[in-house]
């Protein structure tokens, strides 16, 4: 499977370039994990809307899941006038408010998952890992069906069980914040240090660092992760594709 990064930044979109938002392919089938700002407009660079038909949010927050109407704006005119007859389905956690946004807007259908889920969708099961953030967010696993196993954190603290969720993936997209030496865990997230520990005892055989912040040297995130060993670790870049 494909996985290209539509969007990687953190908290609000850099100029051109978008918060959240990883494509997953396969012979012609695509799901998408997470809609932040810019989404929509940017993942047009690789798929068409209506062409899309599945969405995967980890978490409600803006830069996640900001765009989420205008991908269910653009099904419901896409039906309209032909150029799909598919139903997006939307997959998230359980939120009322979410919920009844997707039921007012047609052709658009709404699928509440928790950490006991197993969502398959085409040649992909995804899976799940309750984290620790300051609202109910959750990491996805996609597992192909020939066993290749791609992990995104989404937003959350460094954790045990996430480092057991993502054991030996072949590919471990990270959230990384924040730099070394900075308080993360307060805020509900990941500093290099943590994710350093994370793709340690994760064993992830190639590491993509995310959610990057808009301060301060980024190499510096990639340098503490890489100085504690983890020698197969990139920066995620808007338009990077990676094959798992």
């Amino acid at each position: 499977m494909k996985c290209t990064i539509v969007g990687m930044w953190g908290g609000f979109p850099k100029k051109n370039e978008p918060t959240s938002g990883y494509l997953v392919e396969k012979e012609g089938f695509a799901i998408l994990l997470d809609v932040g700002s810019g989404v929509a407009a940017h993942v047009q660079n690789h798929i068409g809307l209506d062409e899309l038909h599945h969405l995967f949010l980890s978490h409600y927050h803006y830069d996640h899941s900001m765009d989420l109407g205008a991908f269910m704006f653009g099904r419901m005119i896409g039906t309209y006038i032909g150029g799909t007859k598919k139903h997006l389905n939307i997959y998230g956690p359980a939120d009322d408010g979410v919920a009844g946004q997707v039921a007012e807007t047609d052709f658009n259908t709404f699928h509440p998952y928790d950490e006991d889920s197993a969502v398959k969708a085409g040649p992909f099961t995804v899976t799940f890992h309750k984290n620790t953030h300051p609202v109910e967010t959750y990491a996805m696993k996609v597992t192909d069906d020939e066993g290749r196993v791609l992990v995104y954190t989404a937003d959350s603290s460094y954790e045990d069980s996430l480092a057991r969720f993502a054991q030996n993936t072949d590919v471990l997209i990270t959230e990384c914040s924040h730099y070394e030496g900075e308080d993360a865990e307060m805020l509900g997230h990941m500093n290099a240090e943590e994710v350093a520990l994370l793709a340690d005892k994760s064993g992830a055989k190639k590491v993509v660092l995310s959610h990057l912040p808009h301060y301060g040297d980024l190499q510096e995130l990639l340098q503490t992760v890489k100085s504690a060993g983890i020698e197969e670790a990139v920066l995620a870049e808007v338009g990077m594709e990676l094959e798992v």
